[in-house]
This record gives C-alpha cells, sequence and structure tokens, in this order.
C-alpha cells in the first residue's frame, strides 16, 4: 500500500510540530508522504522567543525548531519561501504561486495568524502595509526590522499592552529605548489579568523604564515624530511597534469554501467541513481552547499525528487547561482560568493579595473545592503550587491561605522545595505536557543534560520557562542516580 500524502500548509510552530509528530510515529515515511509548503523563507522558528532577540538575550540561529538538512533526513518534502494561491478539494491539490501543483490525500491547514494593524490615520500605505517607521512584532523577520530601527535610547511606541505587546516593550527596554505601551483598555493584559493585577504588573513594568498611556488610543501616525492619540496629547517615536492583536489566516480555507468563524470550524480530530482536510493551530477554531498559545496548538499535533499515521485511531482533541505566561526578563507571571470573577460571586471562594511595593499580585478563585482561576504574579511558589492543583483537578487544601501563598501541595504537605518534593505526576512543561517522572525515565535512559531531556522530551522547547526547573531537575538526578 502507498504511503498517504499528507500536505501541509504552514511551516510555522504548528506545522512543524505536526510535522515532527508524524515522523516520530512514522520514521521513514513508510505510512505518511509528507510535504510541508511554508510562505517564510526560514526553517521554521520558535516565535515565543522572538522578544529575547529584540532584547539581544538571544541570537536568531538559536529560536530554529528545525536545523538545515532536517527535512532530507527525515524524507520530508520542504518547500520554503512559497504560498499556496488555491485549494482544489475536487482535484485535491493546491496550486502554488510558483505554477507547481502538490496533490493530497489529507490537506493539513497550519497557516496561523496575522497580526491586526489598527485603522490609525496613516499607518498604513496604500497598499494596507505598515507605513515606514511602523513595524509589527509577528516574525523573525520583524524582529530584524525593529532591531534596525531602534536606535539604542531612541524612543520608541509600542501599540498594544497585551501578553506580545508587553514582550516587545521589555524587549525593546532591555535594549536602552525609551517605550511607551499605547493601550486602548484601563490595565494591561485585560484578557488574561483583573484591574488590579494589571495594574501592579504596569507599576512593575515602569519600574523597568516602561510607560504607559492607558484608556488611550492612536488617531494619527506621524511620521518621523510618532503618534497623535485620541485625548490630543502626543507620544515621541522615532519607531512603532504594533501589536493590538491578530486574526486566524482564514482567506485561504474561506475561498476554497470551507466553513470558517474566527477561524477554521474543527471538530475533535481536527477535520474541517471537508473530511480530507484539517486544520490547527492560530487558524483554527475549536470549542475548547484559545488561539495564540503554544500549548494548545502542540496538543493538537500529537492528537492529528495519532490519527494520520494510524497509531492511535480513537485520539480527539478535547481542550486545552491553559495557563499563560509573561515572557520578560525580571518578571514571574502565571494567570490560568477564569480570572475574572469577584468576591461577590456567590459560587466562587476568591482570595487575594495585592502588594505593588513588593510587585506582587495573588487572586486565588475557587468552585466546588477545585481551582478555577488565578493570577499569580512575583510568586513563583505560589504559582508551582496552584498550577499543580489546576493540572490535576484535585480538591483544595482546607488552608486556602497557606495554598495562595504557596506552602501547601495537593497533599497537604508543604510546597516543594526542590525537584526531589515534586509529584511525579507534575508538570514540569506546559507547552509540551512534560511531567517531573517523564524527565526521569528519560534521564535514566542516558539524557543527562538539560539539552539531551529536550532532544527526548521537547521540555524547554515551548516558551522556555521551564528551563530553570529541568536544570534543577537534572542537578538533583546526577547526584541521586
Amino acid at each position: 500500500m502507498s504511503p498517504r500524502q499528507v500536505v501541509i500548509v504552514g511551516y510555522g510552530m504548528a506545522g512543524a510540530r505536526l510535522a515532527d509528530e508524524i515522523r516520530q510515529r512514522d520514521p521513514d515515511g513508510t505510512r505518511v508522504a509528507l510535504t510541508i509548503i511554508g510562505e517564510e523563507p526560514h526553517h521554521a522558528y520558535n516565535r515565543v522567543l522572538l522578544s529575547a532577540i529584540v532584547a539581544g538575550t538571544m541570537r536568531p540561529e538559536l529560536v530554529r525548531l528545525h536545523e538545515p538538512g532536517w527535512a532530507q533526513e527525515h524524507h520530508v518534502d520542504l518547500r520554503t519561501g512559497v504560498t499556496v494561491t488555491d485549494i482544489d478539494r475536487d482535484r485535491r491539490a493546491v496550486e502554488l504561486d510558483d505554477g507547481s501543483e502538490v496533490d493530497y490525500d489529507t490537506l493539513v491547514l497550519a497557516t496561523g495568524s496575522k497580526p491586526w494593524l489598527p485603522p490609525v490615520e496613516g499607518l498604513t500605505g496604500d497598499d494596507g502595509k505598515p507605513a515606514p517607521g511602523v513595524v509589527t512584532f509577528r516574525t523573525l523577520d520583524d524582529c530584524d526590522r525593529i532591531l534596525e530601527a531602534a536606535g539604542a535610547g531612541s524612543p520608541v511606541a509600542v501599540l498594544g499592552g497585551g501578553l506580545l505587546g508587553l514582550e516587545a516593550a521589555r524587549g525593546l527596554a532591555e535594549q536602552g529605548n525609551l517605550v511607551t505601551v499605547v493601550h486602548p483598555a484601563g490595565y494591561v493584559m485585560e484578557r488574561q489579568l483583573d484591574a488590579g493585577g494589571g495594574q501592579v504588573l504596569a507599576k512593575l513594568l515602569a519600574g523597568h523604564g516602561i510607560e504607559f498611556r492607558l484608556n488611550a488610543s492612536a488617531a494619527r501616525y506621524l511620521p518621523g515624530s510618532g503618534l497623535k492619540l485620541d485625548d490630543g496629547s502626543k507620544v515621541a517615536a522615532d519607531l512603532v511597534v504594533v501589536s493590538a492583536g491578530v486574526r486566524a489566516d482564514t482567506e485561504l480555507a474561506r475561498r476554497a469554501g470551507l466553513t470558517v468563524d474566527r477561524g477554521i470550524v474543527v471538530d475533535d480530530t481536527l477535520r474541517t467541513s471537508d473530511g480530507r482536510i484539517c486544520a490547527l493551530g492560530d487558524c483554527a477554531q475549536h470549542p475548547g481552547t484559545v488561539s495564540g498559545l503554544v500549548e494548545p496548538a502542540w496538543q493538537q499535533a500529537s492528537v492529528l499525528a495519532d490519527l494520520l499515521t494510524g497509531t492511535r485511531v480513537s485520539s480527539r482533541y478535547q481542550g486545552t487547561r491553559v495557563v499563560t505566561k509573561l515572557k520578560a526578563r525580571g518578571i514571574d507571571l502565571a494567570a490560568l482560568g477564569d480570572v475574572h470573577t469577584d468576591v461577590h460571586d456567590p459560587g466562587a471562594e476568591v482570595l487575594s493579595l495585592t502588594d505593588p511595593a513588593g510587585g506582587r499580585y495573588l487572586k486565588l478563585v475557587i468552585r466546588e473545592d477545585r481551582v478555577t482561576g488565578a493570577i499569580l504574579l512575583g510568586a513563583p511558589d505560589a504559582a508551582a503550587t496552584i498550577t499543580q492543583l489546576y493540572d490535576r483537578g484535585v480538591p483544595v487544601p482546607a488552608d486556602r491561605l497557606a495554598v495562595l501563598l504557596g506552602r501547601a501541595l495537593p497533599s497537604g504537605a508543604p510546597v516543594a522545595a526542590g525537584p526531589a518534593d515534586l509529584p511525579a505526576a507534575a508538570v514540569v512543561c506546559r507547552c509540551n505536557s512534560v511531567t517531573k517522572g517523564r524527565l526521569v525515565e528519560a534521564f535514566r535512559a542516558g539524557a543527562t543534560d538539560v539539552a539531551g531531556l529536550a532532544s527526548v522530551t521537547r521540555a524547554t522547547t515551548g516558551c522556555g520557562s521551564c528551563r530553570d526547573a529541568v536544570s534543577g531537575i537534572t542537578d538533583w538526578l546526577a547526584t541521586t542516580s
């Protein structure tokens, strides 16, 4: 039997991960013949780490997910720098802008999302692209443009105080730029934080040299001088970085007649309205997840690889319990679940602690004796404890204050003082669902350093925030094995 012809449109994090998962299950390509079509000229890279490139703490080659030669070694027909222009569902073929066609048995759309440019006068040219002096923050090439345009000490305006906007702002501030964040809401990261948490975070970032203009929107871009805001004031800027949100890239799917809402609608098998076409990652819309985060995309890739290779035909994607982390040096922030419940909700227990001077804000939401939401700023011990409770869905210990302060594990024992205290089921790398037990197994099988554990388990290869924890477990195992 000839292998199934699988074509992946999109060579970003989701598409690259799906290819890895397929080849993990089918190393020689006997079951799946794999073609990947990528619009960018680069090998796949980790977008989550782009702020580190802007900050100058990481080189571009260190964020690559695949090295040169990866495709040939893994029997993959990789085509970069080309765009799919059309899908012919009747002939089961995709047409490319270089004039070629690729046939498929199964087509996977991993087209991701595109940055949204707000309707600000002068922000875009007649072609709809950013005007000179305006850069979006989404790709590796965007990082190059930002670093080229943002001279040390020059003023920069960041449009958008969401997760990516703050990461960009922190990175630019580390480069010595004078950064002002313009955000239309009353506090930053309003999707992931409540007002108290957003206010403490803004104060903490202000201590790193970032200014904020909240409840303000840009009305006009003034090339060479900055932004005029809707209240008539101005923000001086030699460069404007736009991080005002993203929109799922559904244009190709829409033209092909697939069912599209905010994203490409998929079921638990990641199939679209055409059973021979699947979608995953930021472009896909599934009721059990939110877009813009690594963890859901990679869980979807695992399920889809099971199905496409026939390894586990019962595999289904049923949503992701997301924990959001801000990747900005000097800031320790985790937010999970329902963070907007307040003390007036009769069905919830809500505990909070506000310490603006210490850069700490903690909030814990409990329903039916289970953690359903939390904001954990400046409290890594509490984040570790509460994330374990959230992940495992176990009852919260009776001493709620001890939990809020990171002093109680699900068993009621003291918080983990080190790797030895973590239970085997504790998730260390959320992006890749890697537990402490899996790391121990891999170490004992020969992966005895962080690089080796990353290669075997993929821990640390997502957002990178678990690197210290993996390093601690490695050191502990080295002294006890």
